[in-house]
């Protein structure tokens, strides 16, 4: 079976890449597994000045939940918080964490770079929240970091639409922190790690704990009513008839 995370040493940062490019990247529950275990491995270890978390492939960074996954769950999954859980474990990682995205963030794929410290866009990068499109909410985190970036009127937009937004205007709304070539998005991200690693490791850290507290002071609230919202979603026969329907338009394609 493949690996659907991977991982390598790049100086004092950990490039990690998600792992399925034929299916862009889809976060499955193996992914989810895959990311639980990396964020064990270095957790604890210091020496670590930043991950970068990129997509395999040059179409997506992720494009969203396995749909097939989401069309079975249930209120019962939806209250165990799935990929939630993982995409609160990176936001609280000790170290930054640094989305480096070329193609498609989309759904869970970008609630997983909402959950990160930095954003780094290339210039094929499209971000958005399409969920109500499928008959859902963002509950992975979606409806509490999104506004923290952009400003409620805008992540109302982009909630109630599902529109994406391309890279330029992602950078403008303050929903990228930078826009480079695709084929420099990695590079960037690691110069940022670098950049990152030549200050005290402890004050980074120590900072970021306290830009957390800062960001997030009803998180616990704000997760429970975003999973008992999905909970009644994940039940309800509009969310098993458009996921259906994207479902046959998958195959068609």
């Amino acid at each position: 079976m493949t690996d659907r995370v991977l991982h390598e040493r790049r100086g004092d940062a950990v490039l990690v890449t998600l792992n399925a490019p034929e299916r862009r990247n889809a976060i499955d529950q193996q992914m989810v597994d895959g990311l639980h275990r990396l964020l064990d491995q270095f957790w604890h270890d210091e020496s670590v000045a930043a991950l970068v978390i990129t997509g395999a492939g040059d179409k997506a960074f992720a494009a969203g939940a396995d749909i097939a996954q989401l069309r079975e769950r249930t209120s019962r999954d939806a209250l165990l918080a799935i990929n939630s859980s993982v995409f609160d474990r990176v936001e609280a990682f000790p170290a930054p964490v640094i989305a480096a995205i070329r193609g498609y963030a989309l759904g869970g794929g970008c609630e997983l770079a909402l959950a990160c410290d930095l954003r780094i866009c290339g210039e094929s990068a499209k971000l958005g929240q399409p969920e109500v499109k499928l008959g859902i909410i963002p509950a992975a985190g979606g409806t509490y970091r999104l506004p923290r970036l952009v400003g409620l009127g805008r992540a109302r937009e982009l909630i109630y639409t599902g529109r994406m937004v391309a890279a330029e205007e992602a950078l403008r709304i303050g929903l990228a922190n930078q826009v480079v070539p695709d084929a420099q998005v990695v590079d960037a991200a690691l110069q940022l790690a670098g950049e990152i690693a030549q200050n005290g490791r402890l004050a980074v850290r120590g900072a970021k704990r306290a830009l957390n507290a800062l960001a997030r002071p009803d998180h616990a609230n704000a997760m429970a009513f975003e999973c008992a919202v999905q909970a009644v979603l994940f039940d309800s026969e509009d969310k098993k008839a458009r996921m259906d329907a994207f479902l046959g338009k998958q195959t068609k394609a």
